[in-house]
């Protein structure tokens, strides 16, 4: 399993901790995984251990919106029933994504009453009153903020103060990099990307959307298609896909980055498609032609199910790919196998000299899971 603790930038000062909590939630899916848990209920428990982290964009500590309020997007994909549950601006609750897994569940059940279809996806009040209506805590909104997302929105409204009160023409590149600094800085929406002991997969991403974004905004962590996306094999396909993004989330949106990356995995060359997807479908994306810098970062997962001949019996197992790619100026990341004793984590960063949103940084791993004789 893999997990990324955003997409933005992630300062030398506190890569221990980033580096933590993301160990953290690798070991937390893999002790669920051992246990029998299905693809679906790791990638929600990991979700959870990176939510609850006040060191991340997410769940307890997210960025305040204008009206220094906490609104949370989230959405959970299971890849073996193509279900998906999603929460978009929802507060006062400490978990979204426990309420979009819910959603997930409750649809798998099948109509309502009268023949109603199920929801999918629901946002702000709407989404508060179901999820306490199905079991789930309410968390005062006093204690979802944390002293970094209070200081970090009195230091944005500063700048926002600052930005406001300067001439538009003489100090046109100085209110640009203050935007530039408020926007790399918030973008680290968390994510992770599971395949469990049957082969299924699965992926989940949480956010507290962009720092000082308008009241009732949603991102792409809530959206079909642009947060996450996983799909088991099938006819169709060769191989699963997994898929979580973070970024900028009306970047991520208007590509569909989630679905664009699973498609291209069905290439022979992951590595070479996850470049390419990057490239085409979101750097150069005629969808993005007006932006002049493009800001976001996907982990991705791809296995298919091998077979090999030893001692005179079949040892079937699943070859798993792991990748990550971004344009910020970091990522931090995850991951850990049911065989790991330990999670490895690590930093990654664009290379020196190169811009963040203009170009990209590219990384994984290849590992083979869970051989049995067949």
């Amino acid at each position: 399993m893999q997990v990324r603790d955003g997409a933005g930038y992630h300062s030398e000062s506190k890569a221990k901790e980033y580096k933590h909590v993301c160990k953290r939630a690798c070991q937390r899916a893999v002790d669920q995984l051992k246990a029998g848990a299905l693809a679906v209920e790791a990638v929600a428990a990991a979700l959870v251990e990176l939510e609850d982290s006040p060191f991340t964009n997410a769940g307890m500590g997210s960025n305040l919106n204008l009206s220094g309020e906490i609104e949370c997007d989230a959405s959970i994909m299971d890849g073996k029933s193509l279900q998906y549950g999603a929460v978009g601006a929802i507060s006062g609750i400490k978990n979204p994504v426990l309420v979009a897994n819910r959603l997930l569940s409750e649809a798998q059940k099948g109509k309502l009453s009268a023949g109603r279809i199920p929801p999918c996806f629901l946002v702000g009040l709407g989404a508060h009153e179901w999820a306490i209506g199905h079991g789930i805590p309410p968390c005062p909104s006093e204690k979802m903020a944390t002293k970094f997302s209070l200081s970090a929105y009195k230091r944005n409204k500063r700048k926002m103060e600052v930005a406001e009160e300067m001439d538009t023409g003489r100090n046109q590149t100085k209110k640009k990099r203050l935007s530039a600094e408020n926007h790399s800085g918030c973008l680290d929406t968390v994510g992770a990307v599971v395949v469990d002991l049957e082969g299924n997969v699965a992926a989940a991403v949480s956010s507290g959307g962009l720092a000082m974004k308008h009241p009732g905004r949603v991102g792409q962590a809530a959206h079909y298609g642009c947060g996450c996306w996983a799909e088991n094999a099938c006819n169709m396909n060769s191989y699963s896909t997994a898929v979580s993004t973070s970024g900028c989330g009306e970047h991520l949106i208007r590509t569909m980055l989630a679905r664009e990356c699973s498609a291209a995995m069905q290439s022979e060359d992951a590595h070479q498609a996850l470049l390419e997807a990057m490239q085409n479908k979101f750097i150069s994306s005629p969808f993005l032609a007006s932006e002049d810098r493009v800001l976001g970062g996907v982990i991705v997962l791809r296995c298919c199910r091998c077979v090999e001949a030893q001692q005179s019996q079949n040892i079937q197992g699943i070859l798993v790919e792991f990748l990550w790619s971004h344009t910020t100026e970091s990522m931090c990341v995850g991951y850990m196998s049911a065989q790991d004793s330990k999670a490895k984590t690590h930093i990654s960063r664009l290379p020196p000299g190169t811009i963040p949103g203009q170009s990209l940084a590219i990384e994984g791993g290849v590992c083979r899971l869970m051989s049995v004789a067949e």
